[in-house]
């Protein structure tokens, strides 16, 4: 069984100093972080590396550091399954059809985005669709949360709520 931690919109320096400590003790458990971006600096993703191996892509807040370092989108395989990783891009009302449209060409079991701060976690025609929300900004919802993936012979996802 592999667990895979799911991290968006971050905004650390920006909008949080740092996570909060419930998700560093997830993180502790999991075999791989992916990010799908407003990470905001370098050195918060050097920390996150330090802690397990982090795949992450670029988003729009982003330093122009971190925008240098990062792919817009990446797809990777894990225990048989295809994963898409982008941050999203444009109005939040349109994130999801840009975010279909960017890997419409690709047959994926998930695509992970962030962007609008808001949890989703839906199957559209077979394809997973989960945005973990944000684990330190509220702007857009209720409640700061991440994600954890569990893959063995299925995938399952799942939204964590951070308890304050």
């Amino acid at each position: 069984m592999m667990k895979i931690a799911v991290l968006a919109d971050t905004h650390i320096s920006n909008r949080a100093s740092d996570l909060p400590a419930q998700v560093y003790r997830k993180l502790e458990d999991v075999d791989l972080i992916l990010h799908a971006g407003d990470i905001m600096e370098e050195f918060f993703l050097r920390r996150l590396e330090k802690i397990k191996t982090v795949i992450a892509v670029r988003g729009n807040m982003d330093s122009e550091r971190l925008k240098m370092l990062l792919p817009e989108s990446k797809v990777i395989s894990k225990g048989g399954f295809k994963i898409g990783l982008t941050h999203g891009s444009g109005h939040p009302k349109k994130t999801l059809e840009n975010v279909k449209s960017l890997f419409s060409s690709q047959e994926l079991d998930v695509i992970i985005f962030g962007h609008t701060h808001v949890v989703f976690n839906e199957t559209i025609d077979d394809t997973i669709y989960f945005n973990p929300g944000s684990p330190t900004d509220k702007v857009f919802s209720a409640y700061n949360s991440f994600g954890i993936i569990t893959i063995d012979d299925t995938i399952k996802v799942e939204i964590i709520k951070i308890e304050r």
